[in-house]
């Protein structure tokens, strides 16, 4: 038996942030790494085999965390990275004076780790149905580790 005490970090399931796939099947529309960058694929064209190479892929993607556009060439053949994209609704609770917000999850916790969209209009919309009394729900778009309020709905009326 070892005395050594083991301490792990991570607290996530094991669960992998990326999922490999064949380039040749990745359409617009979808989602690929570009650069350690999970993006949404917005362009797709497929070149040719040359005398002894493969068909390339040539990706045009936004990254849906930044709005960056990204491009990259890969072998049809050859496995891309995708990442695992999740879209939740929470509903709005509180806006800080600090920008941080906090949401109410469907378990009835409490989320406060978010902050105010960079997007103006969207923390604009958050801000003024919040101080109008109306109940705002936020879809938060998370991948690869990273968050980010991603679209305002503004539900029922006001006081």
């Amino acid at each position: 038996m070892s005395d050594e005490e083991h301490h792990f970090e991570s607290s996530d399931a094991g669960a992998s942030k990326t999922y490999p796939q064949q380039a040749g099947n990745i359409r617009k529309g979808g989602h690929i790494v570009i650069k350690g960058r999970p993006c949404k694929v917005v362009e797709v064209s497929t070149s040719k085999t040359g005398k002894h190479g493969h068909a390339k892929c040539h990706f045009v993607a936004i990254d849906i965390f930044t709005a960056k556009k990204l491009e990259d060439i890969v072998p049809s053949s050859h496995n891309c990275d995708v990442p695992h994209v999740n879209r939740i609704d929470y509903q709005l609770i509180d806006i800080s004076e600090d920008g941080f917000v906090s949401l109410l999850t469907d378990s009835g916790g409490t989320k406060d780790d978010l902050k105010l969209p960079t997007d103006d209009s969207l923390s604009a919309l958050m801000k003024s149905g919040f101080e109008e009394g109306k109940d705002v729900v936020v879809s938060v778009m998370s991948s690869m580790g990273e968050e980010q309020i991603c679209a305002v709905k503004e539900v029922g009326g006001g006081k």
